[in-house]
């Protein structure tokens, strides 16, 4: 039994990497609950384990008294000091081996069933502190099985799961596939760690281009955000303090070769990549790629912006269900406005020929205004005499004149004709 029981230990140690002193004290437990169900539970028993032979001993301890009442727990002194220890006082604890091959095959059984369950434990925490600090990383695993619509992969020592909140809906996968994830959580729980991984994730993607592109991962290139349709389309923004490197040029790769590897593992996903820039008008206008945008009229107060496009990019900068422009906005964080140059043109017009009506405005000067931000009748009203006349470059006897025709109309009216022009209430800047 004793080298056995150290080949035993040995082995457990290498195959399941559990540290020898877990294995030798479920050793341990295990038999002093064998040999408690043998000999009595209230016995005091200890169970040590001896490396030198290879064997867990047990021992039985008495206490020294001078009248045994208890024979299975005292021992009287004149017996301590004839079979155990001459130098025995009253008091003392003494332990005798006994011998453990008296527990029987239940005993033995019971004892097996300890240790399996110790060393699933001890293998349960093993693989949580594998993985606990690995969310955020990718796991690289295969399909193992189909639980409820739940994908579980085999990831070596451990299982993950991905829900189906976190599959691409047009992914499918069969048995055995290899299959790569974004590691989402890693939970403690009583079956043992649970990994939580997704293909969904905007961070799988990051993950995703740190594999490709050596840039991101030495730190040289940041990807600032990410904008995901999982499936269907994502816009990610790079941007670079290093003034040799091209944060874009270096994502799609050599005839898009770096990009085409993510694309792969997403399975035909599109991706655009966009340059970061802290100018909102030039962020907005690249994300709208791939579509070209002509004019920006921009609210900073509200974090929006009207865009214009060619007639004919309009269906393009919109996109398929509005999809390139919802990503757009999710990218930079403003809302985005798009609206073709011919509608943009005809507003105008319209806004322009509303402003004639006041009484002295003629063509020329409703154009100003309009340029100026004055873009509607209610809003020449409302206006100081002095900055409408250093606007228009007139006298602030004039603007007010203006100003006090613009009154007598009827704020109904202009405050439908300001709807129809769109509110007037960003200023235009030129698309870079």
């Amino acid at each position: 039994m004793g080298p056995d029981l150290k080949r035993l230990i040995d082995q457990l140690g290498k195959e399941k990497g559990i540290d020898r002193g877990i294995i030798v004290e479920a050793l341990e437990t295990a038999v002093l609950t064998a040999a408690k169900k043998k000999m009595g539970q209230d016995l005091d028993l200890e169970a040590a384990y001896n490396d030198d032979i290879g064997e867990v001993e047990v021992f039985q301890f008495k206490t020294v008294v001078n009248e045994v009442l208890h024979p299975d727990t005292q021992i009287s002194l004149e017996e301590a000091r004839a079979s155990l220890d001459e130098g025995a006082e009253l008091g003392d604890s003494l332990g005798m081996k006994i011998e453990t091959n008296t527990f029987g095959r239940i005993g033995v059984q019971a004892a097996k069933q300890i240790i399996i369950q110790k060393v699933k434990d001890a293998e349960r925490d093993i693989v949580y502190e594998e993985f606990k600090d690995r969310k955020g990383d990718l796991a690289n695993g295969s399909v193992q099985r189909f639980e409820g619509g739940n994908i579980i992969v085999n990831l070596g020592r451990a299982e993950g799961i991905i829900p189906t909140s976190e599959q691409i809906n047009r992914e499918t996968f069969k048995r055995g596939e290899r299959i790569r994830a974004y590691i989402l959580d890693v939970k403690r729980i009583s079956k043992g760690p649970q990994i939580i991984l997704s293909r969904t994730h905007p961070s799988f993607i990051k993950c995703l281009f740190e594999l490709e592109v050596p840039e991101i991962s030495e730190g040289f290139i940041e990807i600032v955000n990410v904008a995901r349709e999982p499936g269907y389309r994502s816009k990610i923004a790079v941007r670079t303090k290093d003034r040799d490197i091209d944060p874009v040029g270096a994502c799609v790769g050599m005839r898009g070769s770096r990009v085409q590897g993510v694309v792969q593992e997403l399975r035909g996903e599109k991706i655009d990549i966009v340059p970061y820039a802290d100018n909102p008008v030039s962020y907005v206008c690249s994300a709208l790629s791939p579509a070209k945008v002509d004019r920006v009229f921009i609210d900073e107060e509200g974090r929006s912006i009207e865009v214009v496009v060619p007639d004919d990019q309009l269906s393009l900068a919109i996109g398929k269900n509005g999809q390139n422009v919802r990503l757009a906005a999710r990218l930079t964080g403003w809302k985005i406005d798009v609206k073709s140059g011919s509608s943009v043109d005809e507003q105008q017009a319209e806004a322009i020929n509303s402003l004639q009506q006041i009484p002295g405005v003629d063509a020329t000067s409703a154009e100003i205004l309009f340029n100026q931000g004055f873009k509607t009748i209610p809003m020449i009203a409302s206006a100081d005499p002095e900055v409408l006349g250093a606007a228009l470059k007139v006298t602030t006897e004039k603007a007010a004149s203006w100003i006090a025709q613009a009154s007598r109309f009827d704020d109904t009216e202009s405050e439908t004709e300001n709807e129809d022009s769109g509110g007037g209430e960003k200023d235009e800047v030129p698309a870079e």
